[in-house]
């Protein structure tokens, strides 16, 4: 069947695939919680004819404040079918963002998890008219459950009020508005069609190497359409969906579930190559050294390589060394789909050469997100690179270097911002933000944001996340920020890896007596000095970074410093610490 909306994805999930019973499935009390088809679309209709019993129609704004769990894709797809627009929340964002978003959406009802979200926003309701109701997934106090919801549908319903429902959505009518966290100022909120972000699934399905029989371990938030779309892909490919319980036991369920997919960013594949690193340095000497060989191979690898020496070496190692890292994963990984921030080449080359398929693709909420990716066929892969346009994208570069970009995955505007869209979007071009080239090959490549570059007072131009980018590769250093705009050269705000540094520090005999006093002495500083000197050799006389601050402690999204998804607030970091960036350039 053809699908054009994405409420249509059950449809075709039955008629496409064998009946199982782990369409979705969830963590409850340390226990996976499987549901079949069956029951995902009965309770669905069920939430529907609830929905429409309260009224709700076509345009009417429904809002989810949620961790990733299989009733965010049932409540997804009842407010879909419906006609209704879906309003996901990050569960991580402020009480004034919460106010703003809360109102500015129009949300008549909202889900939410449990408790610990609630309490964040129940103050605020009252003040917000437009909220006739809360539902939540968990049973406290006496705020109403999913399953009155679900029970007060079951005595309401009007099969044919819900198919003439369905019959009027059209496939560029708004799905869904999702507010982006933001780097500066208020949320904007996207409108995405269902033709927006169908495109990204009808023309993105076929690099996934998987089948009916696999399965996937999600952990990124659904409210960020990168892992909402990609769900919307393995559940047209009929691949099984376990959710992740937290950020915290992802090791762990990969472990049970033993996937066949994941889809990242590079801070989690950051977090793994570091553990496995630590567990190299603890080896016996010879099968250290067997261990840091496979390593210092791994980072020789391209995609399509024919050197024959290095496919014998490879053969060795995957026996000895890359076998164990597999098993890591589960030992059932075929690809690994890194996006939301720029990868490292290094880990790219390092996991494909361990027989982890690890492929990097680019996008931005506004575009459904994939605007380029990179694949697992020849001719369409290049480490460095995010990958050749998506089919159906075009590209182009305009003179500034900024990336545009047009195709059916083009949002349809910013939510009541008319204005704003008509300066992002011009006759069908989006304008991305994001500086960039086509490289020989066909293949993008990211160079920078246009408002991050900044120019010193030497008059040359910095791409911090260029350089960024590379220090991270370095073992000593977690988060970097580059700043020096007007000044006479660039510098950096450095947060050590502190996981690391204790290792290194116990090897050399140097007490850890906590992190705010181990980044004051005298043998660290010297050894980050050491650090930044041999990447600074990666870069040009101007973009060196001549002078740092090293940080006592991570940045998050509870701090403050980076975004939901991942992102570096950099105005938020360069005022919050003013007085060390002051110092440097002091």
């Amino acid at each position: 069947m053809r699908v054009r909306r994405l409420f249509d994805l059950l449809d075709h999930y039955e008629q496409s695939y064998k009946p199982k019973d782990d369409v979705l499935a969830g963590k409850v009390n340390g226990e996976w919680v499987k549901y079949d088809l069956k029951t995902v679309r009965e309770m669905v209709n069920n939430i529907s004819y609830g929905l429409l019993a309260l009224g709700v129609r076509k345009g009417d704004k429904i809002g989810t404040i949620s961790p990733n769990r299989p009733e965010w894709n049932i409540i997804d797809m009842a407010i879909l079918q419906i006609g209704a627009v879906h309003v996901p929340i990050y569960p991580t964002i402020s009480e004034t963002d919460y106010r703003y978003i809360l109102e500015h959406s129009e949300v008549l009802y909202v889900f939410i998890s449990g408790w610990d979200l609630y309490r964040k926003i129940k103050h605020i309701v009252p003040d917000i008219p437009n909220i006739k109701g809360i539902y939540t997934f968990k049973h406290f106090d006496d705020v109403p459950h999913l399953e009155e919801l679900i029970e007060f549908g079951k005595s309401k319903t009007d099969e044919l009020l819900l198919e003439e429902s369905r019959a009027t959505v059209y496939p560029e009518d708004v799905a869904s508005i999702i507010y982006t966290s933001g780097t500066t100022g208020k949320p904007k909120g996207v409108m995405l069609s269902h033709k927006n972000i169908m495109s990204n699934v009808l023309n993105l399905y076929h690099i996934f190497p998987v089948d009916e029989n696999c399965k996937v371990v999600s952990y990124l938030p659904l409210c960020h359409v990168f892992e909402r779309t990609n769900i919307y892909i393995l559940l047209y490919l009929g691949v099984s969906i376990y959710y992740a319980e937290n950020m915290g036991t992802i090791a762990a369920n990969i472990q049970e579930v033993k996937p066949h997919v994941l889809t990242t960013v590079p801070r989690l594949l950051e977090k793994v190559y570091d553990k496995i690193m630590a567990k190299g340095r603890d080896l016996s000497p010879v099968a250290k050294t067997l261990f840091f060989n496979a390593v210092s191979l791994g980072n020789k690898f391209e995609y399509d390589i024919k050197n024959p020496i290095f496919l014998a070496q490879r053969k060795i190692y995957d026996k000895l060394i890359y076998s164990k890292w597999r098993e890591a994963l589960g030992g059932n990984m075929r690809a690994v789909v890194s996006g939301g921030a720029a990868l490292q080449p290094r880990l790219a080359r390092v996991f494909n050469a361990a027989g982890i398929p690890v492929v990097e693709g680019y996008g931005m909420t506004e575009t459904a997100p994939v605007i380029s990716c990179n694949t697992f066929e020849k001719g369409n892969r290049k480490i460095g690179t995010v990958g050749p346009p998506v089919k159906n994208v075009q590209i182009k570069i305009s003179e500034t270097g900024e990336i545009l970009v047009k195709g059916d995955n083009v949002m349809v505007g910013y939510f009541k911002e008319p204005e704003m869209t008509k300066v992002t979007v011009v006759d069908g071009w989006m304008h991305t933000g994001d500086v960039g080239i086509v490289d020989e090959d066909g293949m993008l490549k990211i160079t920078g944001r246009v408002k991050e570059i900044f120019k010193t007072s030497m008059g040359k131009y910095i791409s911090p996340a260029l350089i960024e980018n590379k220090f991270k590769e370095s073992a000593f250093i977690d988060q970097i920020m580059v700043v020096g705009e007007n000044q006479k050269f660039a510098a950096a705000l450095v947060v050590p890896d502190f996981e690391y540094l204790q290792g290194w520090c116990k090897q050399k005999s140097c007490p850890f007596t906590g992190n705010k006093d181990i980044i004051s002495h005298a043998e660290i500083i010297n050894r980050f000095k050491e650090e930044i000197n041999h990447y600074n050799k990666f870069f040009g006389d101007t973009e060196k970074i001549k002078k740092f601050e090293l940080l006592d402690h991570e940045w998050t999204i509870e701090s403050g410093e980076i975004t939901a998804n991942l992102k570096l607030k950099r105005e938020f970091i360069s005022q919050k610490y003013s007085d060390q960036i002051s110092k440097m350039f002091s």
